[in-house]
C-alpha cells in the first residue's frame, strides 16, 4: 500500500493513522484478516439470536430498558430506532476532522471482530470514508460515557441512508443523495449492529490524538519563543546547562532546556546587561521555561501513552470475546481519556500564562533592560505592540476557564442506569480551543521577541535566531517601525506557528528539535 492507504486491522491502530485519515484524507482499507473476524464474530451473535435467552443489545433494549426482550420480528427496526432516537446532538456542527476521526475509530473497533457486526456494515464505513462523505454531527450531546452516544449516532444515521451529511465538495445534502451518488447502498442494521455503532469513546480519543499532535509543535515553539525572549532581554543561558536539569531529572524539562540552549548557541545577546550592572538572576518566566515547558511535555507523553492504549482497544459493550461469549462490561466508559484531555488543558494554559508574561516584560521598559515602551517605534505617538499584549492576556485568561476540569462533573442519565458518567467529550472540546488559542499566545511572544531582537542594534543574535527572524519576515510579519495595522502581522505569526514553520525555522541550524 501507498503511504496515502490505511490498512485497519484487528489490532488497532496507531495516531498517525487517524491523523492521515482524519486531516488528510488517507484512503481506509479493511484487512482480509479483520473481514474473517468479523464475519466469525458475527456467525456468534446469529446464534445466539436464534435462541430464546435474552441477550444485551441482541434481542432486549437498551440502557434502562434492557429489561425488555424483544420478539425477532422487531429486532431490525430496534436497531433502526436506537440510532433514530439517539441521533439527538444540538449546536453548532463538529469540524470536518472530528468527524472523520470518529468514524474512523468507530471502523477501527467493528474491524475488531469483537462486536459482532456483519462485514457490510465494515466495508460500507470504509466506503462512506474514502467517498469523503461527512455526517452532521453537533457540539452537544455525549456525556462521554456508553460511548459517545449522540455524536457517532449521528454517523451510523448516514450509514443507514438518514439525515444530512457534508459530500466532498463541502455541500450540505441528504445523506441518502449522497451514498446513492457514490454508489453506496444504505445498510438495513440487523442484531446489535445499532448499538455497535453507539459504543465508543472514538470522538474524545479522535480529538486527543489531534490535540497530541498539535501540542507536541506547540511546545517545540514555545521552547523556541522562550529562548528568543530570553536573547531578547539579555539573559542568561547559563540556567539552561545540562548538568542542571540532570540533578532534577524530569525528562521534559531536559528536553525543553536542550532545545533553548541549542537555539541560542553562538548567540552575542545572552549574558549582557544594560549599563555593566551585573544581573544576578533572570525573573521566573525567563529562568523557569524549561520547568514549565518540560512539565507539559511530561504531561503530554502521559497523554499519549493512554491514547496508545485506548487506539488498541475494542470498545463495546456487549462484546463478543475469543472463547464465544457475549459479555457486558463498563470498557465505554470514559474516564481514562477524559482525565489526560483535562491534564492537557490544565499544561497548555501554564504554557500560555507563562509566555504572556515574557511578552509582558518584553514591553515594560522598567523590566525589558533597556528596550524602548511596548516596543514602539516612537512611544507616546506610537503604541507598538500594547494591545497584541491585551489580546494575548485574553486568550490567556480564556485557557484559564478552559482549564476548570470536565472529568469531575457526572450528570447522571438514563434513569440512573448510567448514574456516573466522564464528560470526556465536553473535555475533549475545550482542549480544542485551549490549543487554537495556545497558538496565538506563542504567536504573539514570536511577534514581540523577535522585535526586541531587531531594536538591539550591535549585538549579533544566534544563528538559529537569525534563520527564525528570516523566515517570520518572510512569512509577513514585519519588524520594528511606526504604528500599522496589527491584526494582519499576528494573523500571519499564527500561521507561520501553526504551520510548524517555527520549528522547521529554527531547526534549519539546530537540527532537529525535541
Amino acid at each position: 500500500m501507498d503511504m496515502h492507504t490505511v490498512v485497519v486491522g484487528t489490532t488497532g491502530t496507531t495516531a498517525e493513522d487517524v491523523i492521515a485519515v482524519a486531516r488528510d484524507g488517507a484512503r481506509v482499507v479493511v484487512s482480509d484478516e479483520a473481514l474473517a473476524a468479523v464475519a466469525a464474530a458475527r456467525q456468534i451473535i446469529d446464534d445466539l439470536a436464534a435462541k430464546p435467552d435474552p441477550v444485551y443489545g441482541v434481542s432486549t433494549g437498551f440502557g434502562a430498558l434492557a429489561v425488555r426482550h424483544i420478539s425477532p420480528d422487531l429486532r431490525a427496526q430496534l436497531q433502526r430506532n436506537i440510532v433514530r432516537s439517539h441521533a439527538a446532538g444540538m449546536g453548532p456542527r463538529v469540524e470536518r476532522e472530528v468527524v472523520r476521526a470518529l468514524m474512523f475509530l468507530r471502523l477501527k473497533t467493528v474491524a475488531s471482530g469483537h462486536t459482532g457486526v456483519r462485514p457490510l456494515v465494515v466495508e460500507t464505513m470504509a466506503a462512506i470514508l474514502n467517498a469523503g462523505i461527512t455526517p452532521v454531527v453537533h457540539e452537544y450531546g455525549s456525556l462521554g460515557c456508553s460511548g459517545d452516544l449522540a455524536p457517532l449516532s449521528h454517523c451510523a444515521l448516514t450509514l443507514m441512508g438518514e439525515g444530512d451529511a457534508e459530500g466532498p465538495d463541502g455541500v450540505l445534502r441528504p445523506a441518502a443523495e449522497l451514498l446513492a451518488a457514490h454508489g453506496i447502498e444504505p445498510v438495513e442494521l440487523r442484531e446489535k449492529e445499532g448499538l455497535a455503532l453507539l459504543n465508543g469513546t472514538d470522538g474524545m480519543l479522535g480529538m486527543l490524538v489531534m490535540a497530541c499532535a498539535d501540542l507536541a509543535r506547540l511546545v517545540t515553539s514555545a521552547d523556541i519563543t522562550a529562548a528568543l525572549s530570553l536573547e531578547a532581554l539579555l539573559g542568561s543561558e547559563k540556567v539552561l546547562a545540562p548538568e542542571l536539569h540532570a540533578i532534577r531529572p524530569h525528562p521534559g524539562q531536559g528536553s525543553s532546556a536542550d532545545n533553548m540552549l541549542r537555539v541560542l548557541t553562538g548567540s552575542g545577546l545572552t549574558g549582557h546587561h544594560q549599563d555593566d550592572a551585573p544581573r544576578v538572576q533572570d525573573a521566573y518566566s525567563i529562568r523557569c521555561a524549561p520547568q514549565v515547558a518540560g512539565a507539559g511535555r511530561d504531561t503530554l507523553a502521559h497523554a499519549r501513552l493512554v491514547a496508545d492504549r485506548e487506539l488498541a482497544a475494542a470498545v463495546d459493550n456487549p462484546v463478543v470475546l475469543p472463547d464465544g461469549r457475549v459479555e457486558s462490561n463498563g470498557n465505554f466508559h470514559g474516564a481514562p481519556v477524559a482525565y489526560v484531555l483535562d491534564f492537557l488543558a490544565i499544561a497548555a494554559a501554564d504554557l500560555g500564562s507563562i509566555a504572556e508574561r515574557r511578552t509582558d516584560r518584553l514591553l515594560d521598559k522598567n523590566r525589558s533592560h533597556g528596550l524602548p515602551p511596548f516596543l514602539a517605534g516612537d512611544p507616546g505617538v506610537d503604541s507598538g505592540l500594547m494591545i497584541a499584549q491585551y489580546t494575548q492576556a485574553a486568550l490567556v485568561s480564556e485557557m484559564k476557564r478552559l482549564a476548570v476540569p470536565a472529568s469531575v462533573d457526572s450528570i447522571p442519565s438514563s434513569a440512573m442506569q448510567e448514574d456516573h458518567v466522564s464528560m470526556g467529550w465536553s473535555a475533549a472540546r475545550k482542549l480544542r480551543t485551549a490549543v487554537d488559542a495556545l497558538s496565538k499566545i506563542v504567536a504573539v511572544e514570536l511577534v514581540a521577541a523577535t522585535r526586541a531582537i531587531e531594536l538591539r542594534e550591535g549585538l549579533e543574535p544566534a544563528p538559529a535566531t537569525r534563520a527564525v527572524l528570516r523566515a517570520v519576515r518572510a512569512a509577513g510579519v514585519e519588524g520594528p517601525g511606526e504604528d500599522r495595522f496589527l491584526a494582519p502581522d499576528l494573523a500571519a505569526a499564527d500561521a507561520f506557528v501553526r504551520a510548524g514553520k517555527l520549528v522547521e525555522a529554527a531547526e534549519t541550524v539546530t537540527g532537529p528539535l525535541a
